[in-house]
């Protein structure tokens, strides 16, 4: 092996064996009767920022805590195909999947609006945006590759959605039991406006087997516009850039900057959502995949909390948590507006 090699594997090995350390004890944590309304995934972050603001973090693990936060993060959003398939889409039929696609964007478009009037900034909005309107933490992780937000911001909007989202799982099945709503309405209502996935299965199966179904291909049928909206908004923040680098050289007073790329990974998501589409891989293996893409997840999500500082999570303010509240209501009651006009 190349000395460089060797030399790369020293620098990200003790970090990475810590972020490795705190997933596990997440993943544990999670499986406990008492902390297992908590994912997984927040769990992760929070042990992350509990060692940075108590032990706090050493200059030997920040080769591997960011090892985590970026390589290991982009290998776990690409595995995250592994969970969708054409045909789940084709399950949830046509009109569903328009509920579920006008709900997304009028929920993005409402929480970027609704940022800007409660004077949010653009990044953390983004964030809560795309958390609440498509698949809360995972949505989140893969948005700020283009967003580019601060560890603490990613942190306040994951805390967030995972609030609200479990939320829901409480008080979505009352409000079903009051409306009297049939199974599959019910189903397609937690998939197409509940946050997390596990929640989406939380709430949906309370209300028996076929809203369990529509909730999990709601929900995934939802997850799968991800990369679109990624990709768009990896497009916007490339044109922001360009014209901050016109006005800079007209100006003539500063270096031009760096537009960012769109992510290539996300051409790696799709990819694996066809390869799980042609049915090559028998069920236990994607099973065994989905299991580890969600522990690379807990991995990195465990690397950004030991980045975290709660002191500037505090400096954020009130305002972040209504925008969360906001976007929260909105996307609750748009989606069971749709669904009583269309589908039920």
């Amino acid at each position: 092996m190349p000395a460089n090699a060797l030399s790369r594997i020293r620098d990200v090995l003790p970090g990475l064996v810590l972020t490795l350390v705190l997933a596990s004890a997440a993943w544990w944590l999670h499986k406990l009767p008492r902390l297992s309304v908590i994912s997984t995934l927040m769990l992760a972050i929070l042990l992350g920022m509990i060692v940075r603001n108590t032990l706090g973090v050493r200059a030997a693990w920040q080769p591997g805590i960011r090892f985590g936060m970026r390589r290991l993060l982009r290998l776990a959003i690409m595995l995250l195909g592994f969970q969708l398939s054409m045909h789940q889409i084709w399950q949830v039929g046509g009109l569903g999947f328009l509920i579920v696609l006008a709900t997304l964007v009028s929920t993005f478009l409402f929480t970027l609006w609704l940022g800007k009037q409660l004077g949010v900034s653009r990044k953390l909005t983004e964030l809560i945006a795309s958390g609440t309107s498509i698949c809360g933490a995972s949505a989140v992780v893969a948005t700020n590759t283009v967003t580019e937000g601060s560890d603490e911001e990613v942190a306040y909007a994951i805390a967030v959605i995972t609030a609200f989202g479990t939320a829901s799982v409480l008080l979505y099945p009352i409000a079903a039991g009051f409306l009297g709503m049939p199974a599959s309405a019910y189903g397609l209502w937690t998939g197409s406006s509940i946050h997390e996935i596990a929640q989406v299965i939380a709430a949906a199966f309370q209300g028996g087997s076929v809203s369990a179904q529509y909730g999990a291909i709601s929900k995934l049928s939802r997850v799968m516009l991800l990369a679109p909206v990624v990709f768009t908004m990896g497009m916007l923040a490339t044109r922001r850039a360009t014209r901050r680098q016109a006005a800079d050289g007209d100006a003539q007073n500063s270096q031009p900057t760096k537009a960012p790329v769109v992510p290539w990974f996300l051409l790696g998501f799709l990819a694996m959502i066809l390869v799980n589409s042609t049915g090559v891989l028998s069920a236990a293996w994607t099973a065994r995949l989905v299991v580890v893409n969600q522990f690379l997840l807990a991995l990195a999500l465990a690397a950004m909390g030991l980045e975290t500082s709660i002191r500037k999570l505090r400096a954020a303010g009130l305002r972040p948590f209504l925008l969360g509240s906001g976007a929260w209501c909105f996307i609750s009651v748009l989606s069971l507006s749709l669904i009583r006009l269309f589908y039920w």
